[in-house]
């Protein structure tokens, strides 16, 4: 699924071209992407044509579009969803297009943006927006000063900020996850907590700072949860600066490039492969229907007396 560094570099690569363009027409060529549109949006297509696109915002793993009539284009990419920017004499024959937005815009002209998915486990939704909570700006956006910055869409609003967000609590973050008794990995992917941090760049950053997933969040210390805090946010960088991690052709970019952050992995995937740090071969466990992968010398399992 794409995490935080994926999606971002989806709404870096979309944004110039979507921002301050009309939508002309939409297509929905499968309306089983539409499972997230309430009906009482209105429907999808009339909705959307004629309207402006104010911006390409993200919070975590959610992307949307402000529109200037108010509401928002929500878009969630699931498990192999892609938006990909395309000329508008582009082919449509990609048998895994599900909608189509017409888009003129005054600088580049006529461009289209296909949201193609394979497996229908993403969706588009126009949505309304809520204040949010805290009154700061909702998400990642290269323009933060429009009436909508500090609107939320509400299929949005339970997810909580994310690592790069600048109203990102770190001492919060911290006092909640000294808190837990639950394994710190399970921490790191709950998104009412923090968001955009999903199993790979866990397993990532665990290993850059040698903890076991399977840690009680309790018995961390405040400077070990500030390591780790580093640790993710120094993992979702490098992974942001090459384009995000691709294992196949469904993480790609608006242009259709892949990522190539799997070749800087040095637990996720990895194993049987010799850890970089000390040569231990990398195991690989079960962990909630899916798999953790860590280093069995370098992140043993500690149980000390309960962090003070």
């Amino acid at each position: 699924m794409p995490e935080l560094p994926e999606v971002e570099v989806v709404r870096a690569g979309l944004a110039p071209a979507v921002t301050g363009a009309r939508i002309a027409g939409v297509e929905v060529l499968d309306a089983r992407s539409l499972k997230r549109h309430a009906a009482a949006s209105g429907d999808f297509e009339a909705r959307l044509t004629g309207e402006r696109i104010e911006a390409a915002v993200r919070r975590g793993k959610f992307l949307w579009m402000p529109l200037a009539g108010g509401d928002a284009l929500v878009g969630h990419l699931g498990m192999s969803g892609q938006l990909l920017l395309r000329t508008s004499d582009h082919p449509g024959d990609d048998r895994h297009a599900r909608i189509r937005l017409h888009l003129e815009h005054p600088a580049h002209g006529e461009l289209r943006v296909d949201f193609v998915d394979q497996r229908i486990f993403g969706s588009m939704a126009v949505d309304r927006l809520l204040p949010t909570a805290d009154g700061e700006v909702a998400g990642f956006s290269a323009d933060v000063t429009g009436p909508w910055a500090r609107s939320i869409p509400s299929q949005v609003a339970h997810i909580a900020r994310d690592p790069f967000d600048p109203a990102f609590r770190d001492d919060a973050f911290s006092a909640a996850v000294r808190r837990r008794t639950s394994a710190v990995k399970r921490i790191l992917l709950d998104q009412s907590l923090v968001s955009g941090i999903g199993n790979i760049y866990a397993d990532e950053a665990l290993w850059a700072v040698r903890l076991h997933g399977e840690q009680p969040g309790d018995t961390l210390s405040a400077r070990r949860v500030r390591e780790l805090l580093m640790a993710v946010r120094a993992v979702l960088q490098k992974a942001l600066a090459e384009g995000g991690t691709s294992f196949d052709a469904q993480y790609v970019n608006v242009n259709g490039a892949s990522g190539y952050f799997a070749h800087s992995l040095n637990a996720y995937g990895q194993a049987g492969r010799p850890c970089p740090r000390c040569g231990t071969p990398i195991v690989r466990e079960a962990f909630m229907n899916r798999s953790s992968h860590r280093c069995p010398r370098c992140q043993r399992l500690r149980m000390p007396r309960r962090a003070a």
